[in-house]
């Protein structure tokens, strides 16, 4: 398993550039470190000063890069999706149609780069990935999938449970998957083997962006205040995702005391403009991989029957909150968060909530 870290900002404020840099300093310090690009443009070659490819090809001592093209990536996971497919399915529909033949349709990319982070991160082959991703919202709602389709899987479980339409089904379920599938499907259609699968990936996803020793990231901006701006509007977005974000990196500017007043209490490291050596942007960079010190984006204390949200960059107005049955939703930064309570406060609804030095504070 290896740390994901990644950056977010305004684009125009250095974030690819910080990225290799950090990839650099990773590498340096003997770390087997991946560097991962989601633009596909001739850019990034010549940054590094080298071509980099589809597949991780090596581009310097301990560092290797790849291009994440989605038209690849669509080709390899089509195939194994035919594999399962006739691993499953009596009489196979999608043996006709190729992988060389599939067009990219909005989402395609995001969701075909987060199962290409997956496995290089399971691959066991790197210590660290450094994610150069678009450093927007799209990548929040990328690394929230897990978190997000967890939700969906068992809300929408319930609800065709106890839907007519599942209740009349379900006597027809055996018979009908005997006819069709290779395997022997019972019962709950949620319950399954292959349903579980789906649910621990799901899960595993999630508890590597909600932990902070397997993935972090880092605002990164300049003194313009646009930039300021969009940084703190990404900073409270990851928390909604449970992303911890472990600093910021305030490039080709100094930091004044507005500035540090605007992210406090995350530590800001002023980055000077980059030139031909890459050295002086190296050693301006902070420690990469002490995210765990930073603040972390929920806390649940059981005994006060208290929630404590870190929500940086929003105010009271911009927040939401409701509650369905056994979970609290928080909507902030165009993102909303289911959270399940815990055994112990499980039935209790909630009594109060109030805003308080970034924190959305719920009673229950």
């Amino acid at each position: 398993m290896a740390f994901v870290l990644t950056f977010l900002g305004k684009g125009g404020t250095g974030r690819t550039t910080l990225a290799i840099a950090a990839a650099k300093q990773l590498a340096a310090q003997g770390q087997r470190v991946l560097f991962i690009s989601q633009d596909g443009s001739p850019a990034l070659s010549l940054l590094l000063g080298t071509e980099v490819g589809t597949e991780p090809q090596s581009i310097a001592p301990n560092l290797s890069g790849v291009q994440l093209r989605s038209t690849v990536l669509l080709e390899q996971n089509w195939e194994e999706l035919k594999k399962l497919e006739a691993q499953y399915l009596r009489s196979p529909f999608f043996k006709a149609v190729y992988g060389q033949e599939l067009g990219i349709l909005p989402g395609m990319d995001d969701a075909l780069a987060l199962d290409a982070i997956r496995r290089y991160e399971n691959s066991g082959s790197y210590d660290t990935i450094v994610l150069d991703g678009k450093g927007d919202q799209s990548t929040l709602r990328m690394l929230g999938t897990p978190e997000i389709a967890s939700w969906y899987v068992r809300r929408f479980r319930q609800v065709f449970a106890d839907s007519d339409l599942g209740k009349a089904i379900s006597p027809f379920v055996q018979p009908v998957a005997a006819a069709v599938l290779n395997v022997n499907w019972s019962g709950d259609l949620f319950s399954q083997p292959e349903a579980n699968q789906m649910n621990n990936l799901l899960e595993q996803g999630k508890a590597v962006v909600n932990n902070p020793n397997r993935m972090a990231a880092f605002l990164v901006t300049t003194e313009a205040a646009d930039a300021l701006a969009t940084a703190q509007y990404l900073w409270g977005g990851a928390q909604q995702i449970g992303l911890t974000i472990a600093g910021v990196l305030l490039n080709q500017s100094n930091a004044t005391e507005t500035i540090a007043s605007q992210f406090a209490p995350l530590s800001i490291s002023a980055i000077p403009t980059r030139s031909a050596d890459w050295q002086p942007l190296i050693a301006a960079l902070p420690n990469l991989t002490q995210a765990a010190q930073a603040p972390q984006p929920i806390r649940i204390d059981v005994a006060e029957g208290k929630i404590y949200l870190f929500l940086p960059g929003f105010d009271k107005k911009q927040i939401k909150l409701t509650q369905y049955g056994l979970e609290v939703t928080i909507e902030a930064g165009d993102q909303r968060r289911n959270i399940a309570l815990p055994p112990e406060l499980r039935g209790r609804q909630v009594t109060g909530a109030k805003f308080q030095e970034g924190y959305l504070i719920i009673s229950l």
